[in-house]
């Protein structure tokens, strides 16, 4: 079976609009990360991954986790890489941690990604989310591009099911009141049901409150044997209990359904069995609200609700603190952002203080906790379950 594997710490840099450096991020996301385990130095750490998207065509640099070990001080002996897989990068890289220390590959491993995506050539994201998909079928179409992808789901989704506009926006003001309490997030401002109606359009029927923004920032999070971690900290225990990963394709052309996710299904399911818990077992979730309708198909596919009462479930408050399941606590990437590599780090963090009884607002009771990545046009779907107990 293995050894138990614990996540016991994490941090993060302000994530924005900076005026810093990709070492500068990865840095200030090190030591908020080493100053949350007081007991553990950047000596007892005996592997890095970083996950990073866009470093080579953003920063003009590759060999990426060489670099950020020297500007943290750590010199891995077991594992020392890089991890892509564009919004899933950082919830992938914990995957792999998980693994090697569950193996007795590693025992102390640090996990940390993120972006710096404002530069002068900031314009060149968007070139490379042409890439997102199959680049020379759907990057020729123009559907590597999220907005115009997304409001086809959306639009999809409204038709089969009747979800609204108002429902939408319910996800955003959620989000947006969850983030004006996070000192971390990009934005942290509440917003009320008639802004987010009342927004610009993006592509329609998403409105600018509807959309997460390009964000600069870097998290990092440390994730050990229990054994180890029971030497570096007395904070209650959190372990990883279950993953799950799964693509069923990649082009535009050959997905199945546009408001089915099926990888979803597949990789929440292995999840789910990995740990032994069931969906209603959920107590506070983060799952990947890169556009308000990626929430909503969610909340299904990971069966918090019957396909088709997604918009139903934010508007009876069953995602909000409260209800059935708390999602998107700190803010999710709605109020966040998503520096694509930090999202799911971010996510473990929020878990990690949820289950530990030390969040910015508190799921009362909270013992075991959800991440959710999705990445490309809906084509990969990452899933990680913790728990307090074992």
């Amino acid at each position: 079976m293995g050894r138990n594997v614990c996540i016991i710490g994490g941090g993060m840099s302000l994530w924005g609009v900076r005026q810093a450096t990709a070492r500068d991020l990865y840095q200030e996301a090190g030591k908020a990360c080493f100053d949350d385990v007081p007991g553990l130095s950047n000596k007892d750490v005996d592997g890095l991954l970083v996950g990073s998207a866009f470093t080579e065509r953003s920063n003009f640099q590759t060999h990426l986790a060489p670099l950020v070990a020297e500007y943290l001080g750590i010199k891995p002996k077991n594992i020392c890489c890089r991890v892509e897989l564009l919004c899933a990068s950082g919830s992938s890289g914990i995957i792999l941690a998980y693994g090697l220390i569950k193996s007795g590959l590693a025992d102390v491993i640090l996990v940390t990604g993120g972006e710096k995506l404002y530069t002068p050539q900031r314009w060149e994201v968007f070139y490379s989310e042409l890439g997102t998909g199959d680049h020379d079928f759907d990057g020729a179409q123009g559907l590597g591009l999220p907005p115009p992808f997304f409001s086809m789901v959306a639009q999809k989704h409204m038709k089969e099911y009747g979800t609204t506009e108002e429902q939408l926006s319910m996800v955003s003001v959620k989000n947006r009141r969850n983030g004006a309490r996070n000192p971390k997030a990009q934005f942290q401002k509440e917003i009320t049901l008639e802004d987010a109606l009342n927004a610009p359009p993006i592509v329609r029927p998403l409105k600018l409150f509807d959309c997460c923004p390009v964000t600069d920032g870097a998290a990092a999070v440390i994730i050990a044997s229990e054994e180890r971690a029971r030497e570096y900290t007395d904070k209650p225990l959190v372990y990883i209990k279950g993953t799950g990963q799964a693509s069923v394709n990649n082009a535009s052309a050959n997905m199945p359904s546009m408001t089915t996710w099926e990888a979803l299904k597949i990789a929440s399911q292995e999840a789910y069995r990995k740990a032994g818990v069931k969906p209603s077992d959920i107590d506070v979730a983060q799952t990947h609200d890169c556009f308000t309708i990626s929430e909503i198909i969610e909340y299904e596919d990971l069966g918090f609700c019957e396909k088709g009462e997604g918009g139903l479930f934010v508007e009876e408050g069953r995602s909000d603190f409260g209800g059935d399941v708390p999602v998107n606590t700190d803010g999710g990437l709605l109020s966040c952002g998503h520096p694509f590599g930090g999202t799911g780090i971010r996510q473990a963090i929020e878990i990690l203080r949820q289950l530990r009884g030390d969040a910015f607002k508190q799921v009362e009771g909270a013992r075991t906790g959800l991440t959710h990545n999705l990445s490309g046009l809906t084509a990969a779907h990452t899933v990680l379950i913790y728990g307090r107990d074992v």
